[in-house]
């Protein structure tokens, strides 16, 4: 594979003008350029990125950490992100942690080596100071890193309301809430704005908390059945939803005649399951397009007053519930 030198000596130049020519910085005559382009092509020379990247101090690389990929949120989330980041050059190196808190220092080691230009964090990270140490711009997606981080993420508290007003609204007098891992923010923001609601109305509640990734089917089974009166769930994401409309097709209910179930999320075959599901959007499209505005602002340099932005979440009504007669 030819290199940097084998095109100085093609072109017979220096390498500091060859590399000139590459970066295009500093004065390079037009018909010395012209005769380190046709060496370049002569040879099939492909530039080394990451020295480019430690000579410019830019590497054009977004880190992003996330805690799994197996979910269609964060796979659907990862995706925008990258769409929004392509058109300005920039690409993409993720590192799914699958929430094992002990690959952090080989991910700051990667990190480190390709002179990564932000990070966008995706999960919770006990031990944020060593990141910080990278010098780089840093926001979060879902998560409160620290007071200093910019944190963005959907109304999950709302999100909660809204679940609440719709089920109380179609009639509901025993709700189930499904959730994810309470230690999560989300999932305590979520249940904050439905529990908000269904004390004020005085209505029964209990609740259960599950994995996001793989909902334990047979518990939620177990679940229902411990609780018969049930006639509307909220479920914590679209896919605990699914796993809870099948587990009350296995019991003998009907959706949404015995039972309305709710998700979260708005995936992207939430309308495609039968039922359909009524679901709390979370715009994917806006979380990626803020993290890349405020990505991009910071990287340039500009100041932002804001260390946290919510965004606006609804419900989209489907199949899975129905309007009180």
């Amino acid at each position: 594979m030819p290199t940097i030198k084998d095109v100085a000596k093609k072109a017979n130049v220096s390498v500091a003008t060859v590399s000139r020519v590459l970066n295009r910085s500093g004065y390079v005559s037009e018909e010395t350029r012209r005769l380190v382009e046709a060496a370049i092509r002569e040879l099939d020379y492909i530039p080394n990125e990451l020295a480019r990247s430690l000579f410019k101090k830019q590497s054009k690389i977004i880190g992003v950490i996330v805690p799994h990929l197996s979910t269609y949120f964060f796979s659907e989330l990862i995706e925008a992100i990258e769409a929004y980041f392509l058109e300005e050059g920039y690409h993409l190196m993720v590192f799914n942690v699958n929430e094992d808190l002990s690959q952090e220092q080989k991910v700051l080691n990667v990190f480190n080596q390709y002179n990564i230009d932000g990070l966008i964090v995706v999960t919770h990270i006990p031990e944020i100071e060593n990141f910080l140490n990278l010098d780089i711009p840093i926001l979060s997606i879902d998560h409160k890193l620290n007071d200093d981080i910019l944190a963005i993420s959907s109304d999950n508290t709302e999100g909660g309301r809204l679940a609440a007003k719709h089920l109380i609204g179609n009639g509901c007098a025993n709700l189930l809430h499904i959730r994810g891992p309470s230690v999560l923010l989300t999932v305590q923001e979520r249940t904050k704005g439905f529990n908000e609601i269904v004390e004020n109305k005085g209505v029964k509640l209990h609740a259960l908390d599950l994995d996001f990734r793989k909902p334990d089917l047979e518990k939620i089974k177990r679940f229902l059945a411990k609780h018969p009166e049930a006639d509307g769930v909220f479920c914590d994401s679209d896919t605990i939803a699914v796993s809870t409309i099948r587990a009350a097709y296995e019991l003998g209910k009907t959706i949404p005649e015995d039972i309305q179930v709710i998700g979260f999320d708005n995936i992207e075959f939430s309308e495609l399951f039968i039922p359909s599901l009524t679901t709390i959007q979370q715009s994917i499209s806006q979380l990626a397009r803020a993290a890349y505005e405020n990505m991009i602002a910071l990287i340039v340099g500009e100041e932002t007053a804001k260390k946290e932005e919510i965004l606006p979440v609804k419900l989209i009504e489907r199949e899975s519930t129905r309007k009180k007669v």
